[in-house]
């Protein structure tokens, strides 16, 4: 008997007696409730595209170019794992403090799991933030064998400059989750078979005005995106329009009926462990964004103290008009792993804790925006600091584009104690 089983036995008997017809529209309502698992989608997906498992191919899929799929993702995971989680894991583990949140919240992570994995692997709860949204994941049951050979060799590709940059560009992100198959859904999984996990169960979900979370059926999927097709065509002149219109710092976030998504997963030797949670969530982070639409941050105060990362953020937290988001962080996190596009050192100052930097940041990889040259204060706190070597790179160079840096940021009570 599975966990699940169990579970469901435990929760019918604890309801009281009631009418058949009751406890029908109660079951109803449960299952509505929590909206409709796409886990079979997930699996197939997780065996096809993330080449995980070893459950049988489709049939309606060659097995050839499936196999000859996984064996190039084979080799990228075996030289990503070598070259750079192995060391990264190892390394972080060591200045992770024990006591650190197990509640993890990484803004700009687009579908970096395998990142959060690598330095909480312990992690229960993850949550990643960025512009992309995460696909449909029924597309994996509709797709025909030709395409599906042109959507695994882009996901191939992307994955390939995922692990060998050891960052996720805005623009590869994009690109590949505009495709049939859901890329940022893809790379999720990809980080579950690189760390020995499993997808268990996947849903789609909407942030309520209270934060909390309301999980989407199909039938109610279906109805939106029956709905965006019929607003598109009937707008589509002013589509084009918005779509020539740039933001502020040029990406916006894809509106999708896919936007957000949770899965859960278990490590691959233990089916039965507790499932824990990754949570993608689509949103545009800038002060204009969440000032008008503040769910999202209400939804992630109510986690109450996180461990936080970022990498590769374009240097958005050093900006006047993320504010919001930086004010969230000082105010909720435990412990931070950032490289030079987390937090400046006079924010972190002000807030009470304290950075310490390993590596070597002689200056951005960019300064594009920079006209408070906050960059000078990273520069400091590097060349002020004893030197601590880090033997892998974390998220951008530096801009002699030589090595790697990294820091983190704790309470200032901690006085320089890693981990504190």
């Amino acid at each position: 008997m599975t966990w699940r089983q169990l579970l469901t036995i435990v929760v019918v008997l604890a309801l009281p007696a009631l009418p058949a017809t009751s406890r029908a529209e109660t079951a109803a309502a449960a299952a509505t409730a929590a909206g409709t698992d796409f886990g079979a989608e997930a699996r197939t997906l997780y065996r096809v595209g993330a080449c995980g498992g070893s459950d049988a191919i489709p049939a309606r899929f060659s097995t050839r170019a499936i196999d000859h799929h996984c064996h190039r993702m084979a080799r990228r995971y075996d030289s990503y794992r070598a070259h750079w989680v192995d060391r990264a894991r190892d390394f972080i583990r060591a200045i992770v403090p024990t006591g650190a949140p197990q509640v993890v919240v990484y803004p700009f992570g687009g579908g970096d799991l395998s990142s959060a994995l690598t330095v909480f692997p312990d992690a229960t709860e993850i949550t990643t933030l960025s512009l992309e949204a995460a696909g449909d994941v029924r597309a994996i049951d509709t797709i025909d064998a030709g395409r599906l050979r042109k959507e695994l060799d882009v996901i191939a590709k992307d994955v390939n400059r995922l692990y060998r940059a050891a960052h996720s560009t805005t623009k590869s992100l994009q690109t590949v989750s505009h495709g049939q198959l859901p890329g940022t859904i893809v790379f999720a999984l990809a980080a579950l078979v690189v760390h020995g996990q499993q997808p268990v169960s996947l849903r789609y979900f909407t942030i309520e005005a209270d934060g909390s979370l309301r999980y989407l059926t199909g039938a109610e999927l279906d109805a939106a995106v029956a709905e965006v097709a019929a607003r598109a065509e009937a707008d589509r002149a002013g589509t084009k329009k918005a779509r020539r219109k740039r933001a502020a710092h040029y990406w916006r976030e894809q509106e999708s009926v896919f936007a957000n998504v949770e899965i859960t997963f278990v490590p691959v030797d233990q089916p039965t462990a507790t499932p824990r949670v990754y949570r993608h969530i689509v949103a545009n982070l800038d002060d204009e964004h969440l000032g008008a639409d503040d769910r999202v941050l209400v939804h992630l105060a109510a986690k109450g103290k996180v461990s936080t990362m970022t990498k590769a953020a374009s240097f958005l937290l050093w900006f006047d008009d993320f504010s919001k988001i930086r004010t969230y962080l000082l105010d909720h996190m435990a412990f931070m792993i950032s490289d030079a596009s987390g937090i400046a050192p006079a924010d972190a100052t002000a807030a009470g804790f304290e950075q310490i930097p390993y590596g070597s940041f002689k200056g951005p990889y960019f300064t594009k925006g920079d006209r408070k040259h906050v960059h000078r204060q990273f520069e400091k706190l590097w060349k002020d600091s004893p030197r601590r070597k880090l033997p892998f790179r974390f998220g951008y160079p530096d801009s002699t584009k030589k090595g790697g840096h990294l820091m983190i940021t704790q309470p200032a009570s901690c006085a320089g104690r890693v981990p504190c």
